[in-house]
């Protein structure tokens, strides 16, 4: 009998550190929802699923808009099952049901990575910029000013700048003076006209949120920007930011 129950218990062990493992290598899901048709986010998010996939422990799915439909954002469902959200889109008119989804998701605490015009995402909710990402878009500075990509001295070591390095940007600089104040800043981007935050952290509902007003099409062909989303996903879900397989 003794001998049993130690065999129980032991067995009992075994299927906990199974289950333990199991849950330890579950990748990361994260929904790309896309709808900057200026930018072409459609494109660049598709490129940057397969940067994600292929080096690291992460799937993706996605909301894309569907031709030059503003007011339509199909698989808006997928975010019930996401671990973040990587928001993308650029005064989208979408209503009723589906601005109701981003907006439950957003308010409910959910991890949020917004990228270049999600300051700008939703027409009919532009309150997002401040409300959660803690912005203060004013528009942009001159579209033929390249902007400087830097990394603040407060922020050098932070682990979610892990792989990225100062690069030039050919989109323009965002206009973001004042911005909440609760906002972490960890990188400025300069032109000639200005220096403005140009990526930030900030805490929302108890959720974690990350912003970057990088996102031209050129800018996902940068390593370090790619790193850079990679870091902030991971950092946005709880995780510690990981080192890509191929490295």
């Amino acid at each position: 009998m003794k001998i049993r129950t130690q065999f129980v218990r032991f067995a009992v062990c075994m299927i906990g550190m199974y289950a333990a493992s199991a849950l330890a290598v579950e990748p990361l899901k994260v929904c790309l929802v896309s709808g900057s048709l200026e930018y072409e986010s459609n494109e660049s998010l598709a490129e940057l699923q397969k940067y994600l996939e292929a080096n690291y422990d992460i799937r993706c799915s996605r909301a894309f808009v569907e031709g030059k439909d503003i007011r339509n954002l199909p698989g808006l469902e997928n975010l019930d099952k996401c671990d973040v959200m990587l928001l993308f889109t650029r005064r989208l008119e979408i209503d009723g049901e589906q601005l109701q989804k981003i907006k439950t998701y957003c308010n409910s605490g959910r991890p949020v990575v917004g990228v270049r015009t999600a300051s700008h995402a939703l027409q009919n909710w532009l309150a997002l910029d401040k409300e959660v990402l803690g912005g203060n878009y004013k528009g942009h500075y001159s579209n033929d000013l390249a902007t400087e990509v830097k990394i603040i001295k407060e922020a050098q070591d932070d682990p979610l700048l892990a792989g990225v390095a100062p690069f030039r940007s050919a989109g323009s600089l965002y206009k973001n003076k004042d911005i909440v104040s609760d906002c972490r800043v960890l990188m400025i981007g300069t032109s000639p006209e200005s220096t403005d935050p140009i990526t930030w952290t900030r805490m929302h509902n108890g959720g974690r949120v990350f912003y970057t007003s990088l996102g031209h099409q050129q800018d996902f062909k940068e390593e370090s920007f790619r790193r850079l989303l990679a870091n902030a996903l991971h950092w946005a879900a709880g995780l510690d930011p990981q080192t890509p397989h191929s490295k």
